[in-house]
């Protein structure tokens, strides 16, 4: 049976562009940032991952929700895209896993979002253009003036200056067992993680390796982190501009400053940026995608990664330098993106930090990044070692 439901909609872009189509999931308004993803697989993992929380998600890849939507796939406990946007959606779902149709479960979670759509067009005008304000409109809200609908996507926020962590962390502090995901043992270590819209799979990856993680929510304290026993601290990735995020930083310094282990992905690569006194900036399109190459400049190996971000550490990929804030010692950028050159990894050469501004939990993706985790393990032992001499 088909369960879509066929009233007009249309897409508006703050610059005036509009794209007419079909209803897809809820119906009514919604306005967010267009975004594109270049992902062939992986639509739930996308739309579950809070990093996309005020953003309208346009799919680059033509068929959508041909495998439908099961339990076990979600990022988190609910969809936080703003909007959906597909040029081809699936009449039903067929796949050995689907429990429901996606459009469904747009509904379910209020999702308004539009079908029909020459997406193709659409993403060589955001990648011309710029990842924008947008707004789309269905059923009778479709029927507005162009320019009424245009005036109402330009009198949203733009997503430059926008601190959101505090929508997307978790409420209360919780606690994943290496028992729960496959690890026979006593727990090696413990960690704290910081949960800025972390995604469920990187909980999982370190425990699977044998760490209890607190993971506390975004406010947290040095104090909240000592209490667990925590012997790392791990930054979550998020959405957000993390110019905004001066309690984090300041978090991060104080963790830099006691001399515990620092991993941070995606956000959490941004903020241990800031910590080290780096600037941030806003990328024109962003990288969104399971199939982001990335050069690893200590192998010179390429990584296929998955990434979600809009914003990036403006630090210098050649050679080493002192991090700006002088205390924190020397700093290289480990990754870096080859389709623009853009930082993708950070790694402290004095201290025990580094970060990566990909996803190596890759839910959904590639799994070249894992050893990431591995590395943590490591920069644990090799910290209990010393505290231990």
């Amino acid at each position: 049976m088909n369960s879509l439901s066929n009233l007009p909609a249309v897409l508006v872009l703050e610059d005036g562009r509009i794209f007419r189509g079909r209803s897809y999931g809820a119906v009514g308004t919604t306005l967010g940032e267009a975004v594109f993803t270049t992902g062939m697989t992986g639509y739930q993992e996308t739309l579950t991952d809070p990093s996309y929380a005020h953003q309208i998600i346009v799919q680059t890849f033509p068929h959508i929700g041909n495998t439908g939507v099961n339990s076990e796939d979600p990022e988190s406990t609910r969809m936080w895209a703003a909007g959906y946007v597909v040029r081809d959606a699936a009449r039903r779902p067929s796949n050995w896993r689907s429990e429901r149709t996606l459009d469904e479960e747009l509904v379910e979670y209020g999702i308004v979002g539009i079908q029909g759509v020459d997406t193709r067009a659409l993403t060589r005008h955001l990648r011309d253009a710029g990842a924008m304000k947008s707004g789309i409109f269905s059923g009778d809200d479709a029927a507005k003036s162009d320019a009424e609908l245009v005036e109402l996507v330009k009198a949203q926020p733009s997503m430059a200056g926008r601190n959101i962590s505090a929508e997307v962390s978790v409420d209360t502090a919780y606690i994943v067992e290496p028992a729960d995901h496959g690890y026979t043992g006593e727990p090696k270590r413990t960690v704290a993680a910081i949960d800025l819209g972390m995604k469920s799979m990187t909980p999982h990856r370190l425990a699977e390796r044998g760490l209890r993680v607190h993971v506390l929510p975004y406010n947290a304290t040095l104090e909240d982190i000592k209490a667990t026993g925590a012997e790392g601290v791990f930054f979550s990735n998020g959405p957000g501009d993390p110019a905004t995020a001066t309690a984090q930083v300041e978090l991060v310094r104080s963790v830099l400053d006691a001399g515990m282990p620092y991993f941070g992905i995606c956000f959490g690569n941004q903020i241990l940026g800031r910590a080290l006194g780096f600037d941030t900036y806003k990328l024109r399109f962003g990288h969104r995608g399971i199939n982001q190459p990335v050069m690893d400049k200590a192998t010179g190996r390429v990584e296929i990664t998955s990434q979600n971000h809009g914003f990036a550490v403006d630090a210098p990929i050649e050679g080493t330098v002192t991090a700006p804030v002088e205390r924190f010692g020397k700093v290289e950028v480990s990754h870096y993106s080859l389709n623009d050159h853009v930082v993708e990894g950070l790694s402290c050469l004095d201290i025990p930090a580094f970060s990566v501004q990909y996803h190596p939990e890759a839910a959904s993706g590639p799994h070249d990044a894992a050893y990431l985790f591995d590395r943590f393990m490591t920069a644990l032992d090799s910290a209990a070692e010393k505290d231990s001499k």
